[in-house]
């Protein structure tokens, strides 16, 4: 996909080779303890994002969890101004992520469907702002408060 992600075909992704396998079969023993830690950066992040205001003032919102099992492989808010929030980000050297910025049904590779802008509002406001915030495991206690503070900081400026 060039550029990232803008499809121009359908297709797959098949990289789980011999290899891929034996190394994800070193690194299952992990996996829980991977889950809680990002669990625990999560909750910790709501708590941050609340005790900022950011939340109550509807200036961020922050991912629903529907399930005691959610593994937080992305931590995404929807914020006004994302891509401008996050240059702001990535100047402080806070590693953030738009995933999906076109929405399936304005992607090249599903043309012949016919669908155009504004048959899916939801999806496109979507599109338009999400951002995926550090959410791995050994993300600290310091750098979730560095990157809420850098986002209110901008938020409110």
């Amino acid at each position: 996909m060039e550029p990232k992600y803008h499809h121009g075909l359908v297709g797959g992704n098949f990289r789980l080779d011999a290899l891929q396998a034996a190394v994800l079969t070193v690194k299952l023993r992990y996996l829980e303890a991977w889950t809680a830690a990002r669990q625990a950066n999560a909750a910790r992040y709501q708590q941050l994002f609340e005790a900022a205001g950011l939340v109550r003032s509807g200036r961020v919102r922050l991912p629903q969890v529907v399930t005691d099992r959610h593994v937080f492989n992305q931590y995404v808010i929807r914020v006004p101004r994302r891509d401008e929030l996050r240059a702001h980000l990535q100047r402080r050297d806070i590693g953030v992520e738009v995933y999906y910025p076109v929405p399936l049904h304005l992607q090249p590779c599903f043309t012949e469907l016919g669908y155009r802008q504004g048959d899916f509002p939801h999806s496109e406001q979507a599109a338009a702002e999400t951002l995926a915030l550090p959410i791995y495991p050994e993300l600290s206690d310091a750098q979730a408060a560095h990157v809420v503070e850098s986002i209110a900081a901008f938020l409110k400026g």
